[in-house]
């Protein structure tokens, strides 16, 4: 008798153990999406890719975002409850590419692999790897496009920068040396903004990425230079802000705004000549992709590779305009709005 009473016990643990193994099993591919803010379209949709990929590979994705575009704060206290949750994998856009470097190195020293997506970090190596847009080229397209657009003009172009903050993080650089260097204008240190010194540019101003800020620059630059012709764009809806403004004193027809998104809003600005180009790019993908590398790294150990000759994997990018130009490719409104999000 007490030989099957102990049976019996010991049956009955092993159950117990088994039924809490599995839930256990489950849980052990978890993943945090921190992106910039939760209201932006293009991180909306990054949020619904990565959120997509998740549901369908079977992992536990906590999403967390900036209160504003460039609260790194909450950025970092985000890391270190991931870190505390016992997450496989950390996405992050970082608002602070530097200074949040130190908490991202904490994470991957607890064993996390950390994939920042859109924006790279600085130093790019900070990451385990970066899934994005090549932002630099992203800029060339639409500096070349402009360039090209106003012909002999541009020699004679007046330029404003509508940036993101004042923390100068690489997708902000990147798109900006990017510009100059399609429009010809001499970047100077390509991890710099502001030092340049080719008199077309009239001036930078922050935006926030988001189109009060938008409007609000291009107000600050227009009463510095009235005549300001060409407007280079963070992003669409600070392009939208911008329009706005130039708009409110009659100038919006004479302006050229290029930027970079390719959400559909934005697509559907330059159907309407408010844009006259911007460079499409894919948030959906880079989530996606993001996940299920967190996934692949949970289940073999296995970190994801660069694409062939980039630090980084590039997750595509288009030139969208309704005004083509000779020698540049690039996609109508109706294809962008095709491939469109937000």
């Amino acid at each position: 008798m007490k030989k099957v009473a102990l049976y019996t016990a010991l049956s009955a643990l092993a159950l117990s153990a088994a039924a809490f193994a599995t839930p256990a099993a489950a849980a052990d591919v978890s993943a945090c999406l921190i992106t910039k803010t939760d209201t932006n379209p293009f991180f909306v949709k990054m949020k619904e890719g990565a959120t997509a990929k998740a549901k369908e590979l079977g992992v536990n994705l906590k999403s967390y975002a900036g209160k504003i575009d460039g609260d790194s704060e909450s950025q970092v206290a985000a890391i270190e409850t991931c870190i505390a949750d016992g997450a496989k994998g950390i996405l992050i856009t970082a608002s602070d590419t530097k200074g949040i470097v130190p908490t991202i190195e904490k994470a991957r020293q607890a064993g996390i692999l950390v994939i920042a997506l859109d924006t790279p970090l600085d130093p790019i190596k900070s990451a385990d790897m970066t899934f994005a847009t090549d932002n630099l080229l992203a800029g060339k397209l639409i500096g070349q496009w402009a360039k090209d657009t106003l012909g002999a003009g541009a020699k004679d172009a007046r330029v404003a920068f509508l940036d993101l903050t004042p923390a100068q993080p690489s997708v902000d650089i990147l798109r900006d040396q990017g510009f100059m260097i399609g429009f010809g204008i001499d970047p100077k240190d390509p991890n710099k903004i502001g030092d340049e010194n080719d008199p077309r540019i009239v001036g930078h101003d922050v935006t926030n990425g988001n189109e009060e800020g938008g409007r609000q620059a291009m107000e600050n630059l227009l009463q510095k230079d009235p005549t300001i012709n060409v407007v280079h764009t963070i992003n669409e809806p600070a392009a939208a802000g911008a329009y706005e403004a130039l708009k409110a004193v009659g100038r919006e027809k004479d302006v050229l705004i290029v930027s970079v998104d390719g959400g559909c809003p934005g697509v559907k600005n330059v159907q309407a000549g408010a844009i006259g180009a911007t460079s499409q790019q894919y948030p959906l993908q880079m989530a996606a992709l993001g996940v299920e590398a967190i996934k692949k790294f949970a289940d073999t150990g296995e970190k994801p590779k660069a694409t062939d000759g980039k630090d980084f994997f590039d997750t595509g990018v288009t030139l969208v305009t309704d005004k083509p130009v000779s020698g540049l490719k690039s996609i109508d409104t109706k294809e962008g709005l095709a491939k469109c999000w937000g």
